[in-house]
């Protein structure tokens, strides 16, 4: 499977968030509005950020936010907020955060190479700069390496 497509809905730049549950709510949204998820989905990330901590925050800068495939995903689905003020996630090295992405799969198992796509893709160190400072849906998806649908 690799990364999931990544339609213009599930690309917002620039948002405000004023805490790290505003910036998961955001790439909640994206991943709602692209109709990957419900909203059910978006609890459940901000959940397990409350249950385990701020592991979510994988490098420095980004957040890579996801939960348990169940009802709450529709099909699977990719999403990137970058945000106009980085936030602090509460992780003792990688913060504060500037990128969110978010993902969802819809049956277990078959999130391991999409996982394995984004360790890949962030193996380039410049790539989170990149993603924050783009300006555009098709300049995040020419970074990194998805399609529209």
């Amino acid at each position: 499977m690799g990364l999931p497509p990544l339609p213009d809905p599930a690309v917002v730049l620039g948002t405000s968030a004023s805490s790290w549950r505003d910036a998961l709510r955001s790439v909640g949204d994206a991943l709602v509005a692209a109709g990957s998820t419900t909203d059910a989905y978006t609890d459940a990330m901000i959940a397990m950020v409350e249950e385990h901590g701020a592991y979510i925050v994988i490098s420095p800068g980004l957040a890579f936010a996801h939960a348990r495939p169940g009802s709450s995903v529709l099909r699977d689905g990719l999403a990137v907020v970058t945000l106009a003020e980085p936030v602090v996630f509460g992780h003792p090295h990688n913060d504060p955060v500037s990128v969110v992405l978010g993902l969802a799969v819809a049956e277990v198992g078959t999130h391991l190479e999409s996982i394995g796509a984004i360790a890949n893709l962030f193996n380039d160190p410049t790539v989170t700069r990149r993603l924050a400072e783009a300006t555009s849906a098709d300049q995040i998806r020419s970074i990194m390496g998805v399609s529209t649908t």
